[in-house]
């Protein structure tokens, strides 16, 4: 029966994985369980099989004689002990293997969390450089330095409260633009499909969604009561592929371009742009600022139903 192939109600070995017990048979021919015709051209005439690990058994492990008989009681407890060992065995490779994983996983999580601790710091440190270049006095940098600060934490704190699997754009907007939404909600305008960004690609648009907010509360459309802001976002715009953003100020003072640009103007016109691969556009427009952002759909950007 060497190599054969028998179901598990079909042969002893079966019987006593599904009965969790020893199977003791003296004459293979005097008893049901077994597979007469498959033992027949073999030297078989009694056995024993005892599962291998009774409480939840996944193999079993028998002894064969050529006369019948029953076994001796101490022959029976090596086997059964054969069995435990094996067993243990078993179980022992199976914990080998885990901790194996474990220790991967660990180094793993190290590795990420190094990558992502230089990240931050690089980030605090280029946004103190910039923002202390471009700020007209101490009182200056400080205000606007906390609040880049406080956006960069906040997007760590929304990607962290997901486990660093990425944000929806949506909720993301809706972050940003927490701190300068009023009681009904009539100054902002947001729409777009389902669209997912991974951590690197979602903390730069938190952070440029921030920059874009706090110039339109400053100087743009959130700076008056009767200032809107158009948010919406499209995919497969302007072509298959593609996604496009656009951040829209109306009913806010008159526009004029600035005669020199901030740290700030900087963020929104290269950084989630340069992060996925996209371009951008800044427009100071009389009736209010425009922003557009295209990039291609991407392992950073990613429709919902794909992420």
């Amino acid at each position: 029966w060497k190599g054969q192939k028998f179901p598990i109600k079909a042969c002893v070995s079966g019987w006593a994985m599904l009965n969790r017990q020893t199977a003791v048979i003296p004459d293979i021919y005097e008893d049901p369980r077994v597979p007469h015709d498959a033992y027949r051209p073999t030297f078989v005439r009694s056995m024993v099989m005892t599962p291998v690990r009774p409480d939840d058994p996944i193999a079993a492990i028998g002894a064969y004689w050529a006369a019948p008989g029953a076994p001796a009681p101490e022959v029976l407890a090596r086997l059964q002990a054969v069995a435990r060992a094996t067993a243990t065995a078993m179980a022992n490779v199976q914990l080998i293997g885990s901790l194996q994983e474990a220790v991967e996983r660990r180094d793993y999580l190290i590795q990420e969390l190094d990558h992502r601790v230089k990240n931050t710091l690089a980030s605090v440190l280029a946004i103190s450089d910039r923002t202390l270049h471009s700020a007209a006095s101490p009182q200056a940098f400080a205000g606007t330095f906390r609040e880049r600060i406080l956006s960069l934490a906040g997007a760590h704190e929304h990607l962290a409260q997901r486990r660093w699997r990425g944000a929806d754009l949506y909720e993301l907007v809706v972050l940003a633009l927490s701190p300068f939404r009023g009681a009904d909600d009539a100054a902002l305008a947001i729409c777009g499909p389902s669209i997912r960004l991974l951590p690197e690609a979602a903390v730069s648009f938190l952070m440029t969604c921030h920059e874009l907010a706090t110039n339109a509360a400053k100087y743009g459309a959130l700076s008056v009561p009767q200032g809107r802001v158009e948010i919406s976002w499209a995919l497969n715009d302007p072509a298959p592929g593609q996604f496009t953003f656009h951040w829209r100020e109306v009913g806010g003072p008159p526009v004029t371009e600035p005669q020199r640009f901030g740290f700030g103007t900087q963020m929104i016109r290269r950084g989630f742009a340069r992060d996925v691969g996209g371009r951008s556009e800044l427009a100071f427009a009389a009736d209010g600022v425009r922003f557009t952002m295209t990039a291609p759909l991407s392992q950073k950007i990613l429709q919902d139903d794909h992420a």
